[in-house]
C-alpha cells in the first residue's frame, strides 16, 4: 500500500490506465497545468489544453469517444455543464439506445463540485441528482482516495458516458487554490480522512453501483455520498457518546444506485436519514425514500440537503448546506 492525496489518487489511476490503453486521452481547461505530471509522462498529443469553450471541447470529446478513443474531458466546475449540456443530454447519453448498441460514447467527464467556501450558487453546486436523472449516464461520487482511484479506473473501462464528480473539499489541488490552512481568518470544513489515505500499488476497478457500509449502526441509517459521508461519520461518533448507534452507508455511485445495500441497512434500523449536498427537491433524497418504500419496508425518514440557491455570504451558506450540526439535530428528531 501507499499513501496519496485524493486528486493524486485519481491521476495515478488515470496514468496506469493510459499505459495500458493508448486510446485514453485527457483534455480540458488548464489541463496542461493541472495534469502536468501526465503531460510530462504522456506528451501533448494525449494531454491537451483547450480554449474556454465547454460546448466545443465536450462536443469534441463525445465525437472522439464515438470514433474509438476513450477521452477524459475535464470541466472546471460542474456548474458549467449548463453551457454544454446538449452534447451530454441529447447525444452521449442516448447514442447507444438509439443505435441499438452499435454506437457507444465511452467518455469520462471529470468535474469538481460542491461548496462551503463562499463562491455562491453559480460555482458551488453538486448536481449529481440532476445528472443521474438522465438515462444512459453513470454518475460516480467517491469519498476517499482509494475509492477515487478505483472508481476512476472503472469509469475508464466503462463503455458509456460517465460523470466523475470530485468534491473540492476532498481535492488537495482545490484546497491549495482556496488557501485552506494558509488563511487563518477562513475556516473550511475539510475531513482529513477524505483528503489523504492509503491506496493500492496497482489499481483495480471498483464495481460500479456498489455501496459501502462505512459504519455499522443499530438505531438509524445515514445514507450519503462524497464529502457528506465524512460529516455523517463525524456525527455518528458524537451520537455514540449519547447512546445512539448510527450506521453510515456511502453510496459511491449515484447512478446506478445500490438499492439492496440501502434497503438492507434501513430494514435493520427502521430509520433513514439521507444527507445530500445536492438540492432537496426532486433529487437523490426523495429517490432513496421511494426505493425503500417500494421494497415494503416500514421506516421513519428525514433528510438534510441543500435547500435552495446557495448564497455567497458564508454565514448564510453554512445554514443552507449539510453539516454536522444539521445531521445531529435530524437524527435526534428521528429518535424521538
Amino acid at each position: 500500500m501507499k499513501t496519496l492525496f485524493f486528486t493524486q489518487a485519481i491521476d495515478d489511476a488515470i496514468a496506469q490506465a493510459m499505459v495500458d490503453d493508448p486510446r485514453i486521452i485527457v483534455f480540458g481547461e488548464d489541463v496542461p497545468l493541472l495534469r502536468r505530471n501526465l503531460l510530462v509522462r504522456f506528451g501533448p498529443k494525449r494531454v491537451r489544453g483547450t480554449p474556454i469553450s465547454e460546448s466545443a471541447f465536450l462536443g469534441a470529446g463525445v465525437a472522439a469517444a464515438m470514433a474509438g478513443l476513450r477521452p477524459v474531458v475535464e470541466l472546471y466546475m460542474v456548474d458549467f455543464l449548463g453551457v454544454c449540456m446538449d452534447a451530454l443530454l441529447n447525444h452521449a447519453a442516448k447514442v447507444e439506445a438509439f443505435s441499438g448498441g452499435k454506437w457507444t460514447a465511452p467518455v469520462v467527464l471529470r468535474i469538481p463540485c460542491g461548496g462551503g467556501y463562499g463562491d455562491g450558487g453559480q460555482h458551488e453546486q453538486s448536481l449529481w441528482g440532476w445528472l443521474a436523472h438522465i438515462p444512459g449516464l453513470t454518475v460516480l461520487v467517491p469519498s476517499t482516495p482509494a475509492d477515487a482511484g478505483g472508481l476512476m479506473l472503472a469509469a475508464l473501462q466503462h463503455d458509456g458516458p460517465v460523470i466523475f464528480l470530485e468534491h473540492k473539499f476532498l481535492s488537495e489541488t482545490w484546497l491549495e487554490f482556496l488557501g485552506s490552512g494558509a488563511r487563518r481568518t477562513v475556516h473550511y470544513d475539510v475531513p482529513a480522512e477524505g483528503t489523504k489515505g492509503t491506496v493500492p500499488h496497482k489499481w483495480e476497478p471498483i464495481p460500479v453501483g456498489k455501496a459501502l457500509l462505512r459504519r455499522q449502526g443499530e438505531d438509524v441509517t445515514i445514507v450519503s455520498v462524497g464529502l457528506s459521508v465524512h460529516h455523517a461519520l463525524e456525527t455518528a461518533k458524537t451520537l455514540e457518546k449519547e447512546g445512539i448507534s448510527a450506521g453510515v452507508v456511502d453510496l459511491r455511485t449515484v447512478s446506478p444506485l445500490d438499492k439492496t445495500a440501502v434497503c438492507e441497512a434501513v430494514a435493520q434500523t427502521g430509520r433513514l436519514l439521507v444527507v445530500d449536498e445536492d438540492y432537496e427537491g426532486f433529487g437523490l433524497s426523495g429517490e432513496l425514500a421511494a426505493v425503500v418504500l417500494e421494497a415494503g419496508i416500514s421506516f421513519k425518514y428525514a433528510r438534510v440537503c441543500t435547500e435552495g440557491t446557495i448564497p455567497y455570504a458564508r454565514h448564510l451558506e453554512d445554514q443552507i448546506l449539510p453539516n454536522t450540526e444539521r445531521i445531529y439535530k435530524s437524527v435526534r428528531k428521528l429518535m424521538e
